[in-house]
């Protein structure tokens, strides 16, 4: 609860300012029915047509601020709560960019997107409705009971046994209800994991053929949200019944104990009536909106959880007047990812020089891409060092790293919009003659001037109207355009014929001369080329050296040869 309040508290004029015309509403709705006793009592008994009309006169004006009260509260209060989830939405967005991959893999994505938008949107209505309906129900309830006892002082005794059975059916509501709530926040991050792994992967779905699985693995996520949420709703729908019959009955034995009422006071009765009604409406809105506490507190709890969230990285300085030449050393690294025990990196040791190029390559699984990953510190390693000018990159600053590495992914990752804007984030401030010069060493100026548009094209979320191929080498034409130190290609050519492979690569040993590239690829006839080459097997150093080296002297390297080439030709 103290992270909402934190958050309405910025907003604190605003939420006064609706409830004080909560106030005025509140005052309307209470003093209707003493009215309208005056006028049963004194204007209809006293067949006095000029009090019914005096009195109608003023119930009319109280409706009318009533009304006006209650649209300034709504207006107000609907403000101050989307403010509220529009900030909590930019926090928790904000935070989740501080995160590292290891955070992000525990927290898991689904559950992070569910907290940004479903956890949130809890917290948003229940901020609503405490302005509404919270703050609204105890006053009214308190008015009302208060003007019971001065209508008819005799009926306290029903009050009081009605106020104590509701307030005890409130507090098992509210107690059975917070765990349930929680069971089907987490049903619900079950359930968005589910339908983001299909909708990421549904090429591969169809290309199998397997839709009917994915089928039973949602409706078995959606029926375990639906049985979560059935679970929580049972415990609203047996006390809400159970705090309605309780008013009811006391309305009814309020009615009975005043059957003795003399006709003189049968306006006070109405009265008194009317305001246990409100009584009954003010309880059910009590129970509902600690419902909705329950829901925001479970959400609140679940955003709290990011928002406290520790990176697991340490964010350093970098050293004054440090620009990086582009060397690469791990030095006895080995690394484990959070929750597992065997090493995916066991002991690796190795250096780059400034421009060197550098191929890794490996079977699937061999640690290639974990390797890589720790030189921009998407991980930490676990044990030993990896140095970047002779520097730990721990005490780096990301801003240093971000410019001075630039990586190139397995998986091409474009966003929407235009070609250009994709490209620029490379270099937000570069030229167009810049643009034009990386996506012609990236092979991909030919094709992007053949869409209509050209540069200006609007690509679709993820650049779904672009082939693989496509995709790679407008990828790499944003890393070059960053004109990095240490260009790291992540067997980013998979997609490439080999003409354009080696295009490409081509483009890249001219244009990138004095850059440090770690070359990763499943195919030999890539890495053979470069002046070194690492050989990965189970997370471990097989090999290091040029070609020829490990062709004599590494049977990881050669095996792979054999197994792609067919011979032990020398084709470097």
């Amino acid at each position: 609860m103290k992270l909402i309040v934190s958050y309405v508290r910025r907003h604190i004029w605003m939420f006064l300012t609706a409830v004080a015309f909560l106030a005025l509403e509140i005052f309307s709705d209470l003093m209707q029915p003493s009215f309208m006793a005056s006028i049963v009592d004194d204007g209809v008994k006293g067949k006095s047509t000029g009090t019914i009309l005096r009195y109608g006169a003023i119930m009319l004006v109280i409706a009318a601020a009533g009304a006006f009260g209650s649209v300034m509260r709504n207006i107000y209060s609907s403000r101050t709560s989307q403010l509220v989830g529009k900030e909590m939405r930019g926090d928790l967005y904000r935070k989740v960019q501080t995160l590292s991959f290891e955070n992000i893999d525990r927290l898991q994505p689904s559950a992070i997107i569910t907290r940004i938008t479903n956890d949130v949107t809890q917290v948003q209505n229940f901020v609503n409705g405490s302005m509404r309906i919270l703050l609204k129900a105890p006053i009214t309830c308190i008015g009302a009971i208060a003007l019971i006892i001065i209508q008819t002082p005799k009926q306290i005794p029903v009050l009081v046994g009605v106020l104590c059975i509701s307030a005890v059916l409130i507090f098992f509501n509210t107690k059975l209800g917070y765990p349930r709530y929680s069971r089907m926040q987490q049903k619900l991050d079950r359930l968005n994991g589910v339908s983001r792994e299909f909708l990421s992967s549904v090429r591969v779905v169809k290309a199998f053929g397997a839709e009917k699985q994915e089928q039973e693995k949602f409706d078995y996520a959606a029926g375990g949200f639906a049985k979560a949420g059935v679970d929580s709703d049972r415990v609203s729908a047996v006390f809400s019944p159970l705090i309605n019959l309780t008013v009811n009955f006391g309305i009814v034995l309020l009615l009975w104990l005043s059957q003795a009422q003399t006709s003189r006071q049968i306006g006070r009765l109405m009265a008194s009536v009317n305001y246990m009604t409100q009584v009954l409406f003010s309880l059910g809105m009590v129970s509902n909106i600690l419902n909705m506490a329950v829901r925001a507190l479970a959400s609140s709890g679940r955003v709290k959880e990011i928002l406290e969230e520790r990176p697991a990285q340490a964010v350093a300085a970098h050293p004054p007047e440090f620009r990086p030449e582009g060397a690469v050393a791990f030095e006895g690294v080995s690394f484990a990812y959070a929750g597992t025990r065997r090493n995916a990196l066991d002991h690796i040791s190795f250096s780059v020089q400034p421009g060197e190029t550098l191929g890794i390559i490996g079977p699937t699984g061999s640690g290639k891409s974990t390797l890589v990953s720790l030189v921009p510190r998407f991980y930490d390693a676990t044990e030993g060092k990896v140095l970047l000018d002779s520097h730990d990159v721990t005490g780096l600053s990301p801003e240093l790293l971000c410019h001075a590495i630039a990586i190139v992914p397995q998986k091409a990752l474009l966003f929407s919009g235009t070609i250009a804007e994709n490209l620029r984030w490379g270099d937000s401030g570069a030229s167009d003659g810049e643009l034009y010069r990386a996506a012609e060493d990236a092979c991909a100026d030919e094709f992007v001037r053949g869409f209509p548009g050209g540069y200006n094209m609007d690509l679709g979320e993820g650049g779904v109207n672009l082939s693989g191929g496509q995709k790679q080498r407008l990828c790499i034409a944003r890393a070059l355009l960053r004109r990095p130190r240490v260009l790291i290609l992540d067997d980013c050519t998979s997609a490439l014929d080999a003409e354009t492979e080696s295009e490409v690569l081509n483009n890249l040993r001219r244009e990138a001369a004095g850059v440090t590239v770690l070359l990763i690829s499943q195919r030999i006839s890539t890495v053979m080329r470069a002046d070194r080459i690492l050989c990965m097997e189970d997370g471990a150093l097989r090999g290091c050296g040029t070609h020829r080296e490990l062709l004599d002297t590494c049977p990881a390297y050669r095996a792979i040869y054999h197994s792609q080439i067919g011979s032990e030709k020398d084709d470097g």
